[in-house]
């Protein structure tokens, strides 16, 4: 026998239309919320990046593919990963089928993390992804826009994330935190090194041969972006989560 409330159907429709009133709510803020995202201003970028792509060495203006936006994804793989951030490939699996209806739609969808392209190119396959994916190794990418940090950084626990002067780095136990340990350890790396990398978006605007910088979320800001978990929130038992439960899609037992 089930502990959930229960009722009758009446029961549920009103508490169905209560509710309903409260997600329109939150649409209509969300819609508000997006406004506010496009009216940001809007920062040039001066600086030169190179990244290494599938098709050669490429600049920033390149990335865009001819379109006036681009949505990076900051993908956790770090030089010394064997394989990519399992939370990042699980957000990555969501947005892979979106690659082509936004570009039909002047949007460039790409990835780029600090790990050399050969690797990257090796575990997109193995994904089977075909979203564009390039590295920023060697560059001050993943540093300038707060998803990269150094030794340094890391051992002094000040570096900016999220828009907070704040260590990002590990706290002191965090090597005793099983969900943190396992999540470094299918990436082939320990804790420090694991989090020396962290996930983000970034939005860009090209305008007459300049780009601009117009967006960029980190943390929970990038909630939206994990397609299960939109999935779950309208599940029964919701996200119902203890611990660290999710695998790279080719990981699970086959059932």
């Amino acid at each position: 026998m089930t502990q959930h409330k229960t009722g009758t159907r009446q029961e549920w429709l009103k508490a169905r239309l209560d509710l309903l009133e409260a997600e329109k709510d939150l649409t209509h803020r969300s819609d508000e919320l997006a406004r506010r995202r496009q009216e940001l201003p809007w920062v040039r970028i001066d600086k030169q990046y190179k990244f290494d792509t599938d098709t050669g060495s490429a600049s920033l203006v390149d990335l865009f593919q001819g379109r006036s936006q681009l949505l990076i994804y900051h993908f956790m793989f770090g030089p010394e990963y064997t394989a990519g951030c399992p939370s990042c490939s699980a957000i990555a699996d969501s947005f892979n089928g979106s690659v082509v209806h936004l570009a039909n739609h002047d949007v460039t969808l790409a990835a780029v993390s600090r790990a050399p392209l050969a690797p990257l190119q090796a575990y997109k396959r193995r994904m089977g992804w075909i979203f564009p994916w390039a590295s920023s190794s060697g560059t001050d990418f993943n540093f300038d826009f707060q998803v990269g940090f150094t030794q340094e950084q890391q051992r002094s626990g000040v570096a900016e994330y999220n828009y907070r002067a704040a260590g990002h780095g590990p706290p002191p136990d965090a090597g005793e935190v099983p969900e943190v340990v396992a999540m470094a350890a299918t990436t082939g790396t320990d804790v420090a090194t694991y989090t020396r990398e962290a996930p983000g978006l970034s939005a860009f605007a090209l305008e007459d041969g300049v780009v601009y910088h117009t967006y960029s979320a980190y943390a929970r800001g990038l909630d939206g972006l994990w397609g299960m978990y939109q999935w779950l929130d309208r599940a029964p038992k919701g996200r119902n989560e203890t611990g660290f439960w999710w695998r790279r899609h080719d990981e699970y037992d086959k059932r």
